[in-house]
């Protein structure tokens, strides 16, 4: 009898998934690698789509929309901090109310259509930018009104998916099993590889039809792609194992805030045992969480799970503005701890930024040329991040990890902190080889007075190394970054955590903006160019790039005190 109801316990997972019935999830049947080929497809097609806008853009707004450089630089930085912003929203609906498959679902139909009405203000006439026989473009209201309104949506629309795809893809492995734990880590790694094919292409293909062939061709085929990316996601549907929303986040948040002040005067006993918590052995009283372990720090908040006499009058139920769990009172310890290391990765985000705009605007300056007959779009060369990142993936994953698992005993080779930090430094190398090639660039300008030149006889390929060294750090930082934020996120709480890992990036998108705009207004008080004029030949933009270099310097000197700092989280009923 009792090797039945063992059997009966090993045919389900033991993390709280169901499967696309809402009944338990059979491990046999659903999840693991055999569900990801779907969310991997889709994550593909989706990035293909956002790369195929946000590669090229700068040049769009210079060109069909007629902005100078600091407007261009500072209105794609300015969508790109708000793709990153909206995840917010979506992993709030999420965690709270549909839970990711669903609100993947509705905001993926929010974003074809913001990449339909962009495609039609790029090709209708009209609605698209007329421009004159030397394609000086002049838009008017109603062709900018309806490029940004497809643009917010599009920015809308990726925001209920970036919180929720990674999570989702993780949700398909159990914590509980030791293999599929395993495996779990891999997928970040695969996750992110999925991300830079669709990235590859956009830098290509894309890049070359929107340059060669016309922007309406240009936005059509991304729009297409993320068509695609839908289907894919709904092809999947009967493998997956969906996590059930357990609530507002926000709501579980305040109780425990509220009820820590109502008991200020409380004192917190010393064994935690005596601590209020559910009398379930592992499930807590949050939908779809496990029980959190007590921890030591924030004991402040701990207040809130002191239960006293007036707590319960005349057999009354707990008021959970009163009284909270140990698990709640934990998740909100768990979200205070991240954000340190959440704050840290905005400076980082801020270099990363730099490809999209100033790096493109840096090989404009450069000789495009290939052979004598073809040119290269500048944006292309974002390729070669690409490059290095489906380079470095797999050599991560075979290769390095395996290697340093010898020295370390970590299982996954490296802590994700360290990860990251290795990630931080190769961040620093990335931004002073772009500030040293724009002093050699500058130099060449000076000497042989190429100051009217639009292309300086200095190759492009030049820009490779910079472009190769982020996509290194991406690997090591941005995927670490995932893999961190949904591991030490509560359960009920992993879409809101995975948003704002992202966040780190539309802050860093928006430091850009400020750190541009500030530039150029104390640059030019006293009447010259400026480090960053519609002419760069007459700028100092490697003075931009060692600014970066040095706050990056800064950053992982705060990274490194803040993440000795932090403590892991424990999860009842798992393998760590």
């Amino acid at each position: 009898m009792s090797d039945f109801c063992n059997d009966e316990v090993d045919k389900y997972t033991n993390d709280g998934t169901t499967d696309y019935r809402n009944n338990p999830a059979i491990k046999q049947e659903t999840g693991t690698w055999k569900a990801c080929p779907y969310i991997l497809g889709n994550e593909c097609c989706e990035r293909l789509a956002y790369y195929g806008i946000n590669t090229n853009l700068v040049n769009y707004l210079k060109i069909q929309m007629n902005e100078n450089n600091v407007a261009a630089v500072n209105n794609v930085t300015n969508w790109s901090g708000t793709c990153y912003v909206t995840p917010l929203l979506g992993a709030f609906l999420a965690d709270a109310y549909l839970g990711r498959y669903w609100t993947i679902a509705t905001f993926s139909t929010i974003y074809v259509f913001g990449m339909t009405v962009l495609t039609l203000s790029a090709s209708v006439n009209g609605l698209k930018p007329i421009c004159d026989d030397k394609n000086v473009c002049s838009p008017n209201g109603l062709q900018k009104a309806v490029f940004y309104t497809g643009m917010y949506l599009i920015a809308l629309g990726t925001g209920g998916i970036k919180p929720c795809v990674s999570s989702f893809g993780a949700d398909q492995f159990d914590d509980s099993d030791e293999s599929e734990k395993k495996s779990k880590s891999s997928f970040f790694n695969w996750f992110y590889l999925s991300i830079n094919i669709g990235a590859l292409v956009a830098a290509t293909v894309l890049v070359w039809i929107q340059t060669n062939v016309g922007w309406g061709w240009g936005f059509g085929i991304p729009a297409v792609a993320m068509a695609l990316a839908v289907v894919s996601f709904f092809s999947g549907t009967r493998l997956y194992r969906k996590q059930r929303p357990g609530g507002s986040p926000l709501t579980r948040i305040c109780q425990v805030i509220v009820a820590s002040f109502r008991k200020v005067g409380v004192d917190v006993p010393k064994d935690k045992f005596d601590l209020y918590e559910t009398e379930e052995e592992q499930e807590s009283a949050i939908k779809g969480s496990r029980k959190l372990e007590h921890t030591e720090k924030l004991s402040f908040f701990d207040k809130a799970a002191v239960e006293t006499q007036s707590d319960r009058k005349n057999g009354s139920k707990i008021n959970p503005w009163r009284v909270c769990t140990v698990t709640q009172v934990e998740e909100l310890k768990a979200i205070i701890n991240l954000l340190p290391i959440w704050a840290t990765g905005i400076i980082f985000s801020a270099v990363y930024s730099q490809m999209g705009t100033l790096f493109v605007l840096q090989g404009n300056t450069m000789n495009l040329h290939v052979i004598k007959s073809f040119e290269i779009p500048s944006a292309t060369l974002s390729l070669f991040d690409t490059v290095s990142v489906i380079f470095w993936v797999p050599v991560y994953d075979k290769i390095i990890v395996p290697f340093a698992r010898k020295y370390t005993g970590n299982k996954n080779g490296f802590t994700q902190l360290q990860r990251m930090a290795i990630g931080l430094v190769i961040s620093i190398l990335a931004m002073a080889i772009a500030g040293t090639l724009e002093m050699i660039r500058l130099n060449m300008v000076r000497e042989n007075d190429y100051y009217e030149f639009k292309h300086v006889p200095l190759s492009i390929f030049w820009q490779v190394p910079q472009y190769f060294v982020i996509g290194c750090a991406e690997v090591f930082t941005f995927i670490g970054q995932l893999e961190f934020f949904y591991e030490q996120a509560p359960d009920a709480m992993r879409s809101l955590c995975s948003a704002l890992s992202l966040t780190t990036a539309a802050f860093g998108n928006y430091l850009s903006t400020l750190l541009v705009s500030i530039v150029v207004h104390v640059s030019t008080r006293n009447g010259g160019p400026g480090w960053i004029p519609d002419n760069l030949n007459y700028g100092r933009l490697d003075y931009f790039f060692w600014l970066l270099a040095v706050l990056s310097v800064f950053n992982l000197g705060v990274y490194l005190l803040v993440a000795k700092w932090y403590t892991y989280k424990k999860a009842l009923g798992t393998s760590e």
